[in-house]
């Protein structure tokens, strides 16, 4: 009896933190695929969720190889396709850790002076890039991209061949 009731208070406890940390979010949320840019075998995905009180939170998973060293992935929310020569960044995102292929940001103020809601995201014209690096010849190789927002984000949309490297600038 006594461990029934001890897997009854761990199975208790458990739904109280998934409840809790759902408590955080509405049910608004859409998903958006970043595509292989490079040589580099990086491919993932974007989850975008709305917070209670009306905030953004932008979720970039990636999909390729993990290292152990201390190394980020820098990472822009831009206007425009993908393949805008002329797609300035909207918001430079937390960068992806290379341990945990993840990162977390909460966006605020785009670099336009808007504020995105939920709905206004969904039209956004805007697509996300993954660089190497923040600087050097290694932030010319972008290693995972997608459009997102009003602009497709299929497979079949994908070019990698039409990647455009953006410039670090606003």
């Amino acid at each position: 009896m006594k461990k029934l009731a001890l897997v009854f208070l761990i199975g208790l406890f458990l739904v109280g933190c998934n409840q809790e940390k759902d408590e955080l979010y509405t049910t608004n949320e859409i998903g958006y695929d970043l595509y292989q840019s490079s040589d580099f075998d990086y491919s993932g995905k974007v989850t975008v969720r709305e917070l209670i009180g009306g905030e953004l939170e932008l979720s970039l998973e990636l999909i390729g190889n993990k290292e152990d060293s201390d190394y980020f992935f820098p990472a822009h929310l831009h206007f425009g396709t993908y393949d805008d020569p002329n797609a300035p960044i909207a918001f430079l995102l937390n960068p992806i850790d290379i341990k945990t292929l993840k990162s977390v940001t909460v966006l605020s103020q785009l670099s336009s002076g808007t504020k995105l809601d939920f709905n206004d995201f969904r039209n956004f014209d805007g697509h996300v890039k993954v660089h190497l690096a923040d600087s050097g010849p290694e932030y010319q190789v972008i290693l995972s991209a997608g459009n997102i927002g009003i602009n497709d984000n299929s497979p079949q949309a994908f070019k990698k061949e039409n990647m455009t490297v953006c410039s670090p600038y606003y």
